[in-house]
């Protein structure tokens, strides 16, 4: 199980999968950094009606994405794993490339170099063939890309259980237990 992990959010839609992720992980009693953009912090209100003040009785440490000195973003402090959700595809083109101008695209970046799990969760439709290979690049570089696409064979009467499933998958690859629905076969 993972035991430190890093969860940002950026400016796409999809915030209520990162108040689920944080709410479980809490739950697990994982010690979670968090960072947010200034756009992901402007739609997390949008869409949540929660700010950074709600997020911080789920967290252990927040952070300013502007400020590149914490101590996190150096590759020798140690954290297991980072998901970054939603991820808009500004920062993640920004991260296929190697853009380090913000706390967010500095620890993806070290967690790429330090073979580090990076779980990216963008939230667009359609896709176009630049996303697509930024997309390609980044898993040709360890990391999973996650898009936002929850799966029905659950047969989901609530909008949470489609927001469930796209947690449990993040925690899957992240190491935590959960109770969501999995595949059970015919």
């Amino acid at each position: 199980m993972s035991n430190e992990v890093i969860v940002a959010a950026t400016g796409a839609s999809g915030m209520p999968y990162l108040l689920r992720l944080l709410e479980d992980l809490k739950a697990a009693g994982v010690k979670v950094h968090f960072v947010a953009s200034g756009n992901g912090e402007k739609i997390l209100l949008h869409e949540t009606g929660k700010n950074m003040e709600d997020i911080a009785s789920l967290v252990q440490e927040t952070y300013d994405n502007g400020d590149l000195s914490p101590p996190i973003a150096s590759g020798s402090i140690g954290f297991e794993a980072m998901v970054l959700v939603p991820c808009s595809m500004n920062t993640l083109a920004k991260i296929s490339v190697g853009v380090e101008d913000s706390l967010i695209t500095r620890l993806a970046v070290v967690a790429l170099k330090e073979r580090r799990k990076l779980i990216l969760v963008p939230r667009e439709t359609p896709l176009s063939d630049i996303h697509l290979d930024a997309m390609a690049k980044l898993s040709r570089s360890g990391a999973v890309i996650m898009p936002a696409m929850p799966g029905f064979y659950n047969k989901p009467t609530r909008v949470e259980e489609l927001v469930e499933f796209m947690v449990g998958r993040m925690l899957d690859h992240i190491g935590v237990e959960h109770g969501y629905a999995r595949w059970e076969g015919e």
